[in-house]
């Protein structure tokens, strides 16, 4: 069964096109959305979530489409956007009691446990919180009404590096039940490299790849070498290319080099610059 399927989603804005995006999300995985700012990743969480129309395509969550069953599967979206919409008054205990009612399937001690977890205090105004507050609340009770599907644009924004690590294991384990999956979007390249099984990268409007993370780390390599030994390979081989006058590096296809020019390994983060440079 499938978490997610988009297909051909088209969606025009005055100097923005949304070009016939494909993407299918399994459930038990968790798919990381990459792109430069502008290139789509907040529209498309949009159209997800049906926030805003689309011009034509299909969106599938937990096979229902999303236009006409929203709000039968809305009890099965954990939904954590970059502004948490949360009124300044409420404290994480009122919040709960509006969640409560909102959730048929809302568990109070899984809330609590969450609170916890997160460190926050069930009895400050939302207004007084810090960001990284604000944001972590927002998991929380993304987290806390038994959702199968995870919708996640920049959900570790403004926290910092111990509590991104701890909510990155909560959402790793959130998927350790096979019909559980995770959409997350985020600038923070390595948070998605220690959990994401596919990653999905936006250029423009367009699904410029889609592919597992652990077999993209398997095709691909860093070569530094010089400028002269860059242009003995074939140009398919290489994906992504710096140079200067001390050297080149580039991003290749380990298949396509020979076994005398080492290679290491590339990260996510180092794939996502070189290819969205060669796009450009």
């Amino acid at each position: 069964m499938n978490a997610l399927e988009i297909k051909d989603l088209c969606k025009s804005y005055p100097g923005f096109y949304l070009d016939h995006l494909n993407l299918t999300l399994p459930c038990g995985c968790i798919m990381g959305l990459l792109g430069e700012n502008g290139a789509g990743k907040s529209t498309v969480i949009k159209l997800i979530l049906n926030m805003i129309r689309r011009d034509s395509g299909s969106i599938k969550i937990l096979e229902k489409d999303n236009q006409s069953d929203l709000r039968l599967i809305k009890e099965d979206i954990g939904v954590v956007l970059d502004e948490i919409g949360i009124p300044g008054f409420l404290t994480a205990e009122k919040a709960e009691n509006i969640m409560r009612k909102t959730f048929r399937n809302w568990d109070s001690s899984a809330y609590a446990d969450n609170l916890k977890k997160l460190s926050l205090p069930k009895d400050k105004a939302f207004k007084d919180f810090s960001k990284g507050m604000k944001m972590k609340l927002g998991i929380a009770i993304a987290l806390s009404h038994r959702p199968k599907l995870l919708i996640l644009d920049e959900p570790t924004s403004g926290l910092d590096p111990v509590v991104r690590d701890e909510i990155i294991n909560m959402f790793s384990e959130f998927t350790r039940e096979e019909n559980h999956a995770v959409l997350i979007s985020s600038h923070i390249i390595s948070d998605l490299e220690k959990i994401c099984d596919y990653v999905a990268f936006l250029h423009k409007g367009k699904l410029f790849l889609c592919e597992e993370k652990d077999l993209l780390m398997e095709q691909y390599g860093i070569l530094r070498c010089t400028p002269e030994q860059l242009r003995e390979l074939d140009p398919a081989a290489i994906k992504g290319k710096k140079e200067s006058a001390y050297g080149a590096e580039a991003l290749v296809l380990r298949s396509a080099v020979p076994p005398y020019m080492p290679l290491t390994p590339a990260d996510l983060e180092q794939l996502f610059i070189f290819m969205m440079k060669e796009a450009k």
